[in-house]
């Protein structure tokens, strides 16, 4: 079977970019995109993203197989890749410079700006243990500041849902913290009972925050933008920071905006078509 890809990458977070319209059902299994994401032995990427025939209304579906073969709900950074990808594959022929996406995390908008960025909706948070989910708290109240023992030391958490799940720390020096020996244990802490991505974050100001991240399914990567939101609502319920800040990660920055009007979540960022092949 051959395969026609185009690799992308949202701030350093790369995706292997599948043009699978022609059926609802991603033409590769998980364990064959493990293969492709292995980055000795395959082309290397933290994903693989299926571009799919939209559902329930909406212009395009998105899926999307981890490095390690799992599926999230939802990616921030992969769904703006996603817009670019889209963007080239109809050509001459786009009459539209914003997409509804079908995702298992619900419907996201990623609008293509004039700068070359691309600017999501990313919906609302979910603040509520259920809905994250996790056992921190009782079912119906938000995690706010809880103590988590990880490593033998206590952290102070606070938890959010982006369509997928995020436990967010605020710390001194995010350069101190090490990421593969923590990340790991975060991940799979018996209190997130479908694992968590993990944010650990430095106040620079309060429009400025530094952000490492240890992604579930993936481990270290250079951005998560579903992460970068997570982490300024966390701010903003911490009272760390204000509801627009940028977010400095490894491969680069986001803007996020929480709007005070509507509620939703807005990320703003680059995606970069990096080659196209087949394999």
């Amino acid at each position: 079977m051959a395969i026609e890809f185009t690799k992308y990458h949202g701030l350093g977070n790369d995706f292997i970019l599948i043009d699978n319209r022609s059926s609802s059902v991603p033409t590769l299994t998980p364990e064959q995109a493990i293969k492709l994401c292995d980055r000795h032995f395959g082309i290397g990427a933290d994903g693989v993203i299926f571009a799919l025939p939209g559902e329930n209304g909406a212009d395009y579906t998105m899926r999307i197989f981890n490095s390690d073969g799992s599926e999230p709900e939802m990616c921030g950074n992969g769904i703006r890749c996603l817009a670019g990808f889209l963007a080239d594959l109809e050509g001459e022929s786009r009459n539209q410079d914003r997409y509804r996406v079908h995702t298992l995390a619900g419907v996201m908008t990623p609008q293509l700006m004039p700068d070359g960025q691309v600017k999501v909706d990313m919906g609302l948070p979910r603040l509520l243990a259920l809905e994250i989910p996790t056992t921190l708290t009782p079912a119906e109240e938000k995690v706010i500041n809880q103590p988590l023992e990880v490593a033998e030391q206590i952290w102070n958490v606070t938890c959010v849902s982006m369509g997928n799940p995020h436990c967010i720390t605020f710390v001194k020096d995010v350069a101190a913290i090490p990421l593969e020996i923590i990340g790991p244990l975060f991940e799979h802490h018996p209190v997130f009972p479908q694992r968590t991505n993990t944010e650990f974050i430095q106040v620079v100001s309060r429009d400025y925050l530094k952000m490492r991240v240890w992604e579930r399914g993936a481990g270290i990567t250079l951005a998560c933008g579903t992460g970068a939101c997570a982490a300024l609502v966390a701010g903003v319920l911490t009272n760390k920071c204000d509801r627009t800040a940028t977010v400095e990660l490894p491969g680069g920055a986001l803007q996020i905006e929480w709007s005070e009007i509507d509620q939703r979540i807005y990320m703003t960022g680059s995606a970069e078509r990096v080659f196209t092949g087949n394999i």
